[in-house]
């Protein structure tokens, strides 16, 4: 199902349009012939001598018999502007411009876009076969299954005090509880997701939204747990608290992308449950090792 909700996506993204738009107004010239070549000769197949593959060109939206689709500008040019994040002119098809934006994209659109070339290459020799689906399925298992860490906090981010005496720990412990006090959830996380995500194939956007309310307490909250005096022997577990909570954070922060980014949403939904556990456990191990210590006396 996850596949099939995938190639959806290609065939509604700008890129996929762009790609149609040309395909479908040069069908004459030979593009979409299908012949004996391998697939490597179709990957590599570079009709105007640029260096470019003609998928990748057309993937752009450019002509790729031509080195210069807008007269003056190369086609490689266009495209490094365009991998580059710049100001980019990605050329005239049929006289009409297509885009002169900056080409920004989005993990669902960049997967997209790789699996329309893998496509692209593979179906003009009639070898697209079962292993092929299973790898591009693979493929996209991993990248939802594997998101990208962000930030990762470190003992240089604290404010680690040498000393572990009760009354500084009771203190740590004070500022601790009154960092919850000042940012509480306003919403119950587990409720905002059931109701957003009913499953795969409906989702509420706008419930989606609700999550604000627990990501911006547990933002300040992590901004404030940074601030405070932390005692030597506590350092490794507070970290590994703020780092619990930064993981939960970024999940968060992700799944409210599954209108524009589904591959990264979903692979938040995936890591989701997994960070919340662990950063039980980081909280549970700070309790276990506060708690001795208040019992001991000066």
């Amino acid at each position: 199902m996850l596949f099939l909700v995938t190639l959806f996506l290609i065939r509604d993204t700008s890129i996929f349009k762009n790609t149609l738009k040309f395909v479908q107004s040069n069908q004459n010239n030979g593009l979409m012939a299908f012949d004996n070549a391998t697939i490597e000769d179709s990957v590599n197949k570079d009709s105007n001598g640029n260096g470019i593959p003609d998928w990748e060109e057309s993937l752009y939206g450019l002509d790729p018999t031509k080195k210069e689709t807008t007269p003056g500008i190369p086609n490689s040019t266009v495209i490094s502007k365009l991998q580059a994040g710049e100001e980019g002119n990605t050329g005239k098809i049929n006289g009409d411009i297509t885009s002169t934006e900056p080409e920004k994209l989005t993990k669902t659109e960049q997967f997209s876009r790789e699996l329309f070339a893998t496509v692209a290459a593979e179906s003009q020799t009639g070898t697209m076969d079962q292993t092929t689906v299973d790898a591009l399925g693979a493929s996209l298992a991993e990248k939802i299954g594997t998101p990208v860490v962000r930030k990762v906090f470190t003992t240089s981010d604290l404010k680690i005090i040498n000393d572990d005496s009760t009354s500084t720990i009771i203190s740590y412990l004070n500022a601790m509880n009154k960092i919850q006090n000042k940012y509480p959830m306003k919403e119950d996380l587990m409720s905002v997701l059931q109701k957003a995500v009913a499953d795969e194939n409906n989702v509420d956007l706008s419930a989606l939204a609700k999550l604000d309310l627990v990501i911006n307490p547990m933002q300040s909250g992590i901004e404030e747990g940074l601030k405070l005096n932390v005692p030597q022997s506590l350092t490794q577990l507070h970290l590994d608290c703020l780092n619990g909570l930064e993981r939960v954070l970024e999940n968060l922060n992700d799944i409210k992308l599954f209108d524009t980014d589904p591959i990264v949403a979903m692979g938040a939904i995936n890591q989701l449950d997994k960070n919340i556990t662990s950063l039980e456990s980081a909280v549970t191990k700070l309790q276990n090792a506060i708690i001795p210590k208040l019992l001991l006396k000066n």
